[in-house]
This record gives C-alpha cells, structure tokens and sequence, in this order.
C-alpha cells in the first residue's frame, strides 16, 4: 500500500509552508542574518523530506542553521522586541566571534555605512546583543497557517487511502 492520496496531502502542505516562508523572507528582507552565516542565503537552504510507508510517515522541514533564530528570535540580555519574548533563545554573550564579525562588517559594507569599520562593528554587535533579535516568524506562521487548513483533508485523504486498501484486500 502506497498511501498515495495522503503522500500527496502532505506534499501539497509542505510545498506551500516553503513556498510562502520564501516569500516572507523575500518581503521582509530577511534571507540575511548578521550574526550568522555570510553566505546570506536562507531563502536557498529551505526544504522539506517526506517520507510515506504502509505504517508510518514523516515530514520534517530544515533550512540553515540561522534561520530558527531568524523564525523565532533571540532575547536580548538588557531588553526584547515584543515579537521575541517567547523565543528560547537568549544573548549570554557578546556576538563577536569571528563569524559574526565577519558577518557584521559584510552587511555594514553592503549598507554604505561610513565610519571606522571596527567600531561600527562593536556598536552593532553590542546592540543585537542588548535587544536581541526581533522575531520574523517567516517559517511558523506559513507552518500554523497551513497546519490549521490541513487535517481534514489529509484525514479526508488518509480515509481514502484506507478504503482503497481495504477493497484492495477484501
């Protein structure tokens, strides 16, 4: 048994939360991140990996590695965007590690900043990590939004798959 109908649900689903979490990061500007990867590429790492068998399946979403922070935001050590108050995600530290360094002084460049590239460098970085990150939720409300639109028709499909195995069996 192949659980067509209802490989087919969950493909539709997950093709529609990458599709709209694409989007949201197009709109918003948000396929960056500054403490993150340089590669500023989250939009491209975005993807999904469905698997359906006769007793199981499974579908589980990944991007690059700074997107949750993206998605959810960090809480800051002094204050926090409203947006990010439940994120479980919070500054210890100071995000100047090399990475984040490099990071930090490719987006200063990119935005035309003037000043002495060190000290602007230490200014943001201090700031993102008084305030945090504000939350984009670019990935969970296309997830909730889909999710919510979604178990009766893969119930529907699911059903429909059980009856033909049934038929199938009898």
């Amino acid at each position: 048994m192949t659980f067509e109908q209802t490989k087919q649900a969950l493909e539709i689903f997950a093709k529609s939360v990458i599709k709209q979490s694409k989007g949201n990061l197009r709109r918003h500007r948000k396929n960056k991140f500054i403490t993150g990867s340089s590669s500023g590429d989250l939009e491209g790492s975005l993807g999904y990996d469905l698997n359906v068998s006769p007793n199981s399946f499974s579908l589980e979403f990944y991007m690059a590695d700074y997107g949750i922070y993206q998605d959810e935001g960090v809480k800051g050590a002094e204050s926090t965007y409203d947006k990010s108050r439940n994120s479980r995600f919070q500054y210890k530290k100071m995000p100047l590690n090399t990475q984040a360094k490099g990071s930090i002084q490719k987006w200063i460049k990119e935005k035309g900043l003037k000043g002495n590239i060190n000290s602007l460098t230490y200014v943001i970085a201090r700031s993102i990590y008084r305030k945090g990150l504000r939350a984009s939720f670019f990935f969970t409300k296309p997830f909730e939004d889909n999710y919510l639109k979604m178990p009766d028709e893969l119930i529907e499909k699911f059903a429909l798959d059980i009856d033909n195995f049934l038929d199938y069996s009898t």
